[in-house]
């Protein structure tokens, strides 16, 4: 597994992990394994399944080529989390999308996207943003993740609606494609090309 010189880890504590595996352990009993093509799959949860989980089960079934990702904030573990998948290459190339208060709030957070995206690529760029979307292309199918949950635990009623449409997908990947970072941190990105376009 290839990772990151340098790259830090993180402690989880038991609890928190035990309720991600709880978490997809009710995805698994409740959605289908292999997702259909044009259908939308709703979830209405009583704070048991955190947005990641939607994530993971995805990843289960396909290698995503790219993945936008947006939330107005998101923890530590999340974010050592996502960027296992990338060392996995189940997530090949990675946007991601955070709220106005992200790096004045959660500067240690904000550190750790940073440099997990000036290793991997992409970008992290900071708006006006409340949206929790997650939006990826994959080698089965392309989806989007619609989601009132950050990217975090939450003990809250979460609604979440997954939907297989690849028009539906480029719709969101276009408007992200087109959000002019507040930070301009990144200054050499560029849109994604998708392999397959």
């Amino acid at each position: 597994m290839e990772s990151r010189p340098n790259s830090k880890s993180i402690k989880t504590n038991e609890k928190r992990l035990f309720k991600r595996l709880i978490s997809e352990r009710q995805l698994e009993n409740i959605l289908d394994w292999e997702f259909e093509d044009g259908f939308a799959y709703h979830v209405i949860s009583e704070g048991d399944i955190d947005a990641l989980s939607f994530l993971k089960h995805i990843l289960k079934q396909q290698t995503l080529e790219y993945l936008a990702c947006s939330t107005w904030c998101m923890a530590m573990a999340d974010i050592v989390e996502i960027e296992r998948y990338l060392e996995l290459k189940r997530i090949l190339r990675l946007d991601t999308y955070v709220g106005e208060i992200f790096k004045g709030t959660y500067m240690t957070e904000y550190s750790a996207l940073w440099d997990l995206h000036n290793y991997w690529g992409g970008r992290v760029a900071i708006f006006r943003n409340h949206s929790k979307v997650f939006c990826g292309f994959g080698e089965k199918f392309d989806f989007v993740i619609e989601t009132s949950a950050n990217i975090n635990g939450n003990p809250r009623a979460e609604n979440t609606v997954i939907t297989i449409n690849r028009n539906l997908a480029l719709f969101y990947k276009d408007f992200f494609d087109n959000i002019i970072d507040y930070q301009k941190e990144f200054q050499d990105w560029k849109p994604y090309q998708l392999c397959n376009i």
